[in-house]
């Protein structure tokens, strides 16, 4: 079974295709039609948008090529990986934390998804409940302890995992 993420890009992809192959030829023949195509700023901007949409679509077409080999299956259950809801105490403070551990595209620190390549992400990964991790901040080293660990197995067991 694929990531969840893999078919939002491929969604994704299929979108900036289209524009690409239907919406913007449309708009370069429209600006076209106004004359002279050195002073016409809607053929730039629709040349500039062409640039931008052929390199998205050659970066989408990588990640999900990268993203692919990963599949469900090859996530460890006993241990902090790919999905996996982490509940973290600072050491120094008593502070409790969760975090769900995402690929860098699905990022949303203000809902405590953090990417696996983050400093705190990378700090966790294949750890288990009861490990302390230190983590380099911007804010200086910080020492974690890891107080729960639910895997993106168990959130699928229970449902949890949909929309990741």
């Amino acid at each position: 079974m694929a990531l969840p993420i893999v078919d939002r890009l491929k969604s994704e992809l299929a979108e900036v295709q289209r524009e690409l192959q239907h919406d913007l030829p449309a708009r370069l023949e429209e600006a076209r039609a106004h004359g002279d195509l050195r002073e016409n700023a809607e053929y730039e901007a629709a040349k500039h948008r062409q640039g931008m949409l052929r390199a998205r679509v050659a970066q989408l077409q990588t990640r999900i090529r990268e993203l692919s080999v990963y599949t469900i299956a090859q996530i460890p259950r006993d241990r902090v990986s790919y999905g996996s809801r982490v509940t973290v105490e600072d050491v120094d403070s008593g502070d409790m934390v969760e975090y769900r551990l995402v690929f860098p595209e699905e990022v949303d620190a203000g809902s405590g998804l953090i990417s696996i390549s983050s400093p705190i992400g990378q700090g966790l990964m294949n750890k288990a409940e009861g490990d302390e991790v230190v983590v380099q901040t911007p804010s200086g080293r910080k020492t974690y302890q890891i107080v729960g660990v639910v895997t993106l197995h168990e959130q699928a067991g229970s449902g949890e995992a949909r929309g990741t």
